[in-house]
């Protein structure tokens, strides 16, 4: 083997031989969680031998935190097993970042004393510090594997999977696939959380966006109720998990399942529509927020159409017409202009006018021309009592933003794709990851950004949810659950080609290999009947509100 140099901790060595990367750190640090190497996820057990510039990561990196996170749901599922092999859990997105732990098989309802049982034993698994070991199976072999271990949600799935074998790992005899890299060892997973939250529990876990901390726990009673009615709903409508979509679309057929999905979202938009109806006389504004790629714009399109079937004209107002001339919108660190922030626009002549409005005034409203960057005249408005003012944007649920108007005249939705969908029991999708799977191909179908490009913006939009829409979700009114169960099998032909144009050596390779690691799993289905007022056409195109 000829000599090679492996950069890492601002040194560069000289080799003659491979050296696993977890040889490489010091003092045997547990801190570092896996690498980068040549722009390449790596776990700690790969071996290095070639050029090589390796940056190892903490859980402070996003990276880093999936699969720390990943090997901690493995290790909970182990602990269950040791516990009672017939014992059947299933993992899902949950409120405060956590994740939630729920038990198909029970024959009791959950208590804390089980909780606590499983907690000493994820304790002394993490204590014993157990190696994690990687083996490559067939899938002939990974399938028997599964019968072994009970992992018959794996099976289905498995006759999706373009490759022909998996990496399987196993740990003191216990196998498992959870679709990520994993840790060495078990004892680098020593920050985490375990809880009883009825009818299951809770998994918490370092957080990057909390500079590797574990979040304080928050409660979220409006937030959880919606991911359980999600979750519900896909279960009886047979679509929880990419097996089972794929089940559907290849039994049933595309029409089938698109309107049945489009159906829900129509159930839920004459159930708003009647609550709006029902305190007209109170309401007066309407404000709609959500994180990036929720849908706001053709949902505020189909709430105004469902209010006029009721008899209702309520009229649209843009936040967007009250931006602050360009030579006076603040900056972020990197001196770009900071658009997120409230302080970015004119929120005392915003709320003047809203005010005057409801108030029965003629108000000449704003218009802002992005080309120049400066406020224009725009149309004179006036409106009726029984006519709402319906607003949508990041911070229409700010209160900041219409401190002029009463709360009680105010109806607050929020608007998020609230997917419970899996890859398998034990591996959720992120419902962040389905938000970006959304931009990445708005933004290339309607800008014709690069997912790269999109990728790189992805971060700060991520600040600002964080800081400007989440703290606000649970003073809503209603909660809209944009997602389509169909969508990722129509999104993926427009997805995965622009994610596999990003080169090896772009910074945000690994972030995109993370988006196809999923989607490929997903059948193809034509968008051919998708409607025209579908929240789909806001990101693939077609949509009869795009010039509304």
């Amino acid at each position: 083997m000829e000599k090679f140099i492996i950069n890492c901790f601002n040194n560069s060595e000289t080799y003659l031989k491979k050296v696993k990367l977890v040889d490489l750190i010091k003092n045997n640090d547990k801190s570092f969680i896996c690498a980068k190497v040549n722009n390449r996820l790596r776990s700690l057990n790969y071996d290095v031998y070639y050029n090589a510039d390796v940056q190892f990561l903490t859980v402070k990196d996003n990276e880093a935190m999936r699969v720390y996170e990943a090997t901690l749901r493995y290790i909970v599922a182990m602990a269950i097993y040791n516990i009672d092999p017939t014992l059947h859990v299933k993992f899902s997105n949950n409120i405060s970042r956590s994740t939630f732990g729920l038990f198909l098989n029970m024959k009791e309802p959950l208590n804390n004393d089980f909780v606590q049982k499983l907690k000493l034993e994820v304790d002394r698994i993490v204590q014993k510090d157990y190696k994690i070991n990687q083996i490559i199976l067939s899938n002939d072999q990974a399938l028997e594997m599964y019968k072994k271990f009970n992992l018959d949600d794996k099976i289905e799935l498995l006759k999706y999977r373009p490759e022909k074998t998996v990496h399987i790992y196993e740990c003191n005899g216990y196998m498992n696939y959870m679709y990520s890299h994993m840790t060495p060892s078990t004892g680098y997973i020593k920050d985490y959380k375990i809880r009883l939250y009825a009818p299951g529990f809770i998994i918490q876990y370092p957080r990057s966006d909390c500079d590797g901390l574990i979040p304080v726990f928050q409660d979220s009673p409006k937030f959880g109720k919606t991911l359980k009615n999600s979750s519900n709903w896909s279960k009886e409508c047979r679509v929880d998990s990419i097996a089972k979509i794929n089940k559907y679309i290849e039994e049933r057929g595309p029409i089938d399942f698109i309107n049945m999905c489009e159906s829900f979202h129509s159930n839920m938009l004459s159930d708003l529509g009647n609550q709006i109806k029902n305190n007209l006389e109170d309401i007066r504004l309407i404000c709609i927020a959500g994180p990036s790629s929720s849908g706001k714009t053709t949902f505020s399109n189909r709430l105004r159409c469902e209010l006029l079937s009721k008899g209702i004209f309520p009229i649209k107002i843009s936040i967007d017409d009250y931006y602050i001339e360009k030579q006076y919108l603040p900056l972020q660190e990197d001196g770009t202009y900071d658009l997120e922030t409230i302080d970015a626009l004119d929120v005392e002549l915003f709320n003047e006018n809203i005010s005057d409005l409801i108030q029965g005034k003629e108000v000449r409203l704003p218009h802002y021309n992005f080309q120049t960057g400066k406020r224009e005249e725009g149309k004179l408005l006036k409106v009726d009592y029984n006519a709402p003012i319906i607003i949508e944007g990041i911070h229409a649920l700010n209160e900041k933003l219409t401190s002029l108007v009463p709360k009680h005249q105010k109806f607050k939705i929020y608007i998020a794709p609230q997917a419970q969908i899996n890859l398998d029991n034990h591996n959720p999708i992120s419902l962040t990851d389905l938000r970006l799977l959304r931009r990445i191909v708005r933004d290339k179908k309607f800008r014709n950004s690069s997912a790269e490009e999109t990728l790189s913006m992805w971060s700060s939009v991520r600040r600002g949810e964080f800081k400007w829409i989440y703290n606000g979700q649970e003073d809503a009114d209603f909660v809209f659950n944009s997602f389509l169960p169909y969508e990722l099998a129509v999104m993926k032909k427009y997805a995965l080609p622009v994610l596999k144009q990003i080169d090896q050596n772009s910074p945000y390779f690994i972030s995109a290999n993370a988006l196809i690691k999923f989607l490929k799993y997903f059948v193809d289905m034509d968008e051919d009947f998708v409607p025209c007022n579908s929240l789909m056409r806001e990101f693939i195109g077609g949509s009869c509100f795009q010039d509304v």
